[in-house]
């Protein structure tokens, strides 16, 4: 098989495991360096032993490459496989048989790891009609958020791309500021497709204060989709981090009368919202966005986990924005 693909596909496996990001980044670089050459090039490299000092090549990505280059499937490819064969939850796989796109993933802009095309093109491979491009805004400086200008400069570059039958989504997870306003100028926002409003500091503050935050968030005409409402993490690398504290039935009414949908963020490290708020938003008569959060392209698969929760707690599909066709979720995402 092709060596940059099995190497690339490793990569895949290894970040839908939450493996740590060293050793999937091992296989990327390596995936980058042997790239360039032809496979002439690359079997003779091999044979007379150049590869295996080049630098960005180790012994298991060398061993790799050498298997694919004598026509097999590498040994570490094959296991990854079979590991890795049985979907990541079963739980919802009706209603994940009907999710058409994702609207919320980071690329090396900010703090995922790979371009945007490598993010495109992995969710090309797992179906998605649609995938939307939402890196982080200026003030979360920690995962290198977009300023205005690089955040231009991200248009450009997604409006160069060709993605095949995969719609790019332009969009952004803006921060939503203390005083309730959005990390980001209205302008730039308004030639979005997608805004993610989401709280990623002062997460102990009272529930009042964290109310009236996320209340001006949410009634910003901008915004579509309020991310992963509580913060809260209930395992990983990170620890654990308790949901923050806020008026969820006022939030929820808001996200209802402003046409934001509540987003059910797959990530298994977050599980937001937690089951009540989700039967809480549903009652409220709340729409549901369920969102990778992916930030490498393995995690892309993570919908599975969304989805399961989403149908544990009776989420109707058609309540699902994600479940739509293209032309319907952008006449919600206009709010027209």
């Amino acid at each position: 098989m092709d060596a940059v693909d099995a190497l690339n596909e490793i990569a895949f496996w290894l970040e839908r495991e939450l493996a740590p990001s060293f050793k999937v980044q091992a296989f990327r670089r390596a995936a980058a360096t042997i790239a360039p050459l032809d496979a002439a090039e690359l079997a003779t490299r091999v044979a007379d032993g150049r590869l295996k000092r080049t630098k960005g090549i180790g012994d298991r990505t060398f061993q790799v490459i050498a298997q694919a280059v004598d026509g097999e499937v590498p040994g570490y490819l094959a296991d990854l496989r079979e590991r890795n064969a049985a979907p990541l939850d079963t739980g919802g796989a009706e209603l994940l048989a009907q999710l058409k796109g994702d609207l919320h993933s980071h690329t090396e802009w900010s703090d995922g790891t790979t371009p945007i095309e490598v993010m495109a093109a992995a969710a090309a491979t797992l179906g998605r009609e649609y995938q939307a491009v939402t890196d982080h805004s200026p003030t979360l400086t920690v995962a290198s958020g977009l300023s205005a200008e690089r955040l231009e400069e991200q248009l450009e570059t997604i409006a160069a791309l060709d993605t095949g039958p995969l719609t790019l989504l332009t969009g952004i997870e803006v921060d939503i500021l203390e005083d309730g306003t959005l990390d980001q100028t209205p302008g730039l926002l308004g030639r979005l497709d997608v805004v993610v409003g989401s709280v990623h500091s002062k997460l102990r503050a009272d529930s009042r204060t964290m109310t009236e935050r996320m209340l001006g968030g949410i009634r910003d005409p901008q915004t579509n989709i309020l991310g992963h409402c509580t913060g809260r993490l209930v395992q990983g690398s990170r620890g654990t981090r308790p949901p923050s504290e806020f008026d969820a039935e006022a939030v929820f009414a808001a996200c209802a009368e402003n046409q934001v949908a509540v987003e059910i963020n797959s990530r298994p490290e977050r599980q937001d919202p937690p089951d009540e708020l989700i039967r809480l938003a549903l009652d409220a008569g709340c729409f549901f966005s369920i969102d990778t959060d992916a930030h490498a392209p393995g995690q892309l698969d993570f919908l599975a986990y969304g989805a399961a929760r989403a149908a544990a707690n009776g989420v109707p599909a058609d309540r699902i924005i994600t479940t739509w066709p293209l032309p319907r979720l952008r006449t919600f995402l206009a709010k027209s």
